[in-house]
């Protein structure tokens, strides 16, 4: 049961942020889809914590509440919420160092059939991450272009994940989409598209921050 509203939400989470990245910013489409998608994707993230994906899914949660408070007003509770954050995004910083040791000197250089440089590059990630919290912290939330590009990547990072998560096995994609789709650069595509997407918008607030 837990499986299958994993699933679902998963699914539902990555076209909900298909739908959030493609529609006008701003608009009721785009607010609207962006409150459902964080709403599937904490379920995602929970849920994927419980079945034993504790890693994957508190860092899919720390990405999207980073996310959703940064639009928030300052208050005690965004605070609060804010330093626990920072704990986590070091402490999962850690372990990927770790693993990325760990994988790079076992055979193969993998670890639970991930390559080495994934480890490390989640770790640069949640380093970056963490160094961004605390900039919050003693400067406050930045405003206009900053503060929307810090709420889209952090959002963009945690629908890779959802994204990743999914179109990277195989066999779990063949139990939804034809054949066709389930070759590994059709699996690929929507990872590069959610990039893509998180590019070309973190451009468009930097040219309208210079106009």
């Amino acid at each position: 049961m837990l499986l299958s509203i994993h699933i679902a939400a998963g699914g539902l989470a990555i076209a909900l942020g298909a739908v959030a990245l493609s529609a006008k910013k701003g608009g009721v489409i785009q607010r609207r889809g962006g409150a459902l998608f964080v709403g599937t994707m904490l379920v995602m993230a929970t849920s994927a914590a419980i079945l034993g994906n504790v890693f994957g899914g508190l860092m899919t949660a720390y990405f999207v509440v980073t996310a959703l408070t940064t639009l928030r007003p300052v208050a005690p509770w965004t605070r609060r919420i804010n330093v626990a954050a920072l704990i986590v995004a070091a402490g999962l910083a850690i372990v990927d160092l770790v693993a990325g040791v760990y994988a790079f000197n076992s055979p193969g250089r993998t670890l639970d059939g991930v390559p080495f440089p994934m480890f490390f590059f989640l770790a640069i990630i949640l380093i970056l991450a963490a160094i961004g919290d605390v900039r919050i912290m003693r400067s406050g939330v930045p405003r206009g272009a900053p503060r929307l590009a810090r709420h889209l990547w952090r959002m963009c990072f945690a629908l890779f994940i959802a994204a990743g998560s999914f179109f990277s096995i195989r066999e779990r994609v063949a139990t939804i989409l034809p054949e066709p789709f389930t070759t590994a650069p059709m699996r690929t595509l929507p990872i590069l598209l959610v990039f893509g997407a998180m590019f070309y918008w973190l451009w468009r607030l930097r040219v309208r921050r210079k106009g």
